[in-house]
């Protein structure tokens, strides 16, 4: 996929030099009531982020067999583990005795899980090896009572998990390609730094955010700088898509030093939930920050990860830490508090819609295809996922 991306970054270089970008064919509305409703709000829990694949870890935070993440998502409990085997697995987090959750959330290293309830002990791939007092409890088949497996597949050095047990959806579908793309990262060798959780809006304010560069002059202009660029070219793999700027340097250079970090500059977003960004600060890294709803549409709240090409070594480290609260500091101060006060805004019923720009396409395309999934009924979910890929 590497030459997918010089692709691009030629396309971004000719940008760059006749200072254009491509526009969409005319301005869209999208409702203020789509960012408010509680009905809708309930749909696009069941209809997007319960029944497709969320990018719920990354394999830098559980490098080892035993290497567990204990998580909520959208109000599912869920606990994923690396086997023995090497194989990363998920689960929902909840016991078959009387459905206590096994693990407490957090990451850590176990050789087994035993709840903290009545200690029904199982092993790392999910199979109930022992209950408590077994002769005295009563006669059961244990080979029917392990941990409820989640759909699991590790890809890039990212773990996408679906909440619904039962899904047979074809991850290749979902994923359209973008996966072979954000290999080029190498992260399945990167080192996980820390993680951090900010408070926001409504999840589709805050993820409009990500998928904007016109704001960041603005916006963004006491803290990145005024001549951050405002302009954008949108690259898609389904429903996921890349956001880039238009090249004014790497024209200069023969294509041969092109570099990956070059090549994979930007901001790229994985429907429903994910952006990752690159920066540098202790040395090479990205913040990946996985986006969930709250329990009402005016809530949401982001997991903020800050993973780094090697471990920071000396001062890097306090390098790396001024960065990462750095970016802290610049959503929830300046993106997220600005979406809190447009969520107000917008419930005071004063205009009925908003607009997205010709210079906005992705947002416009991400509203379409979230308007299209909403109608979707599960058994036209794949066809509808591989004819979007096209």
């Amino acid at each position: 996929m590497r030459e997918r991306l010089v692709e691009i970054t030629r396309e971004l270089v000719a940008h760059g030099k006749a200072g254009t970008i491509p526009l969409a064919d005319d301005v869209a509305r999208v409702p203020a009531q789509n960012y408010l409703d509680p009905a809708r709000f309930a749909l696009e829990i069941e209809r997007v982020f319960k029944r497709l694949p969320l990018m719920l870890a990354m394999t830098a935070e559980l490098p080892k067999p035993g290497d567990y993440k204990a998580m909520d998502a959208v109000g599912v409990p869920v606990v994923i583990v690396r086997g023995e085997d090497g194989q990363v697995r998920a689960f929902v987090n909840m016991c078959s005795h009387r459905g206590s959750q096994v693990v407490a959330a957090g990451r850590g290293n176990a050789k087994r899980f035993s709840c903290p309830y009545h200690a029904w002990t199982y092993a790392l791939d999910g199979a109930l090896s022992a209950i408590y007092r077994e002769r005295e409890f009563g006669a059961v088949d244990k080979s029917c009572l392990g941990l409820r497996a989640l759909p699991t597949t590790e890809r890039a050095g990212l773990v996408w998990v679906t909440l619904d047990p039962a899904s047979t959806l074809d991850i290749d579908a979902f994923l359209a390609g973008y996966d072979e793309c954000l290999a080029l990262f190498g992260f399945a060798n990167w080192h996980f730094f820390s993680s951090r959780v900010v408070e926001g809006p409504n999840w589709k304010i805050a993820y409009d955010g990500y998928m904007d560069f016109y704001h960041l002059p603005i916006l963004h202009k006491s803290s990145f700088g005024p001549n951050m660029f405002s302009q954008a070219l949108y690259h898609a793999w389904g429903p996921h898509q890349r956001v880039s700027a238009p090249s004014t340097t790497l024209g200069s250079k023969p294509e041969t030093e092109w570099s990956d970090a070059a090549l994979l500059a930007g901001v790229w977003t994985i429907f429903p939930h994910v952006s990752i960004a690159g920066f540098d600060g202790g040395g090479r890294g990205v913040m990946l920050s996985q986006l969930f709803p709250g329990d009402s549409p005016t809530k949401s709240y982001t997991v903020q990860n800050y993973l780094m090409e090697r471990a920071p070594v000396g001062d890097e480290i306090a390098e790396a830490n001024k960065q990462f609260a750095f970016l802290e500091r610049v959503v929830r101060d300046e993106d997220y508090a600005t979406g809190l006060k447009q969520q107000r805004a917008l419930a005071s019923g004063a205009k009925s819609h908003v607009l997205f720009g010709r210079n906005e396409s992705g947002g416009q395309r991400f509203h379409r295809f979230l308007d299209a999934l909403l109608e979707t009924p599960d058994d036209r979910l794949e066809t509808f996922l591989k004819a979007a890929a096209r």
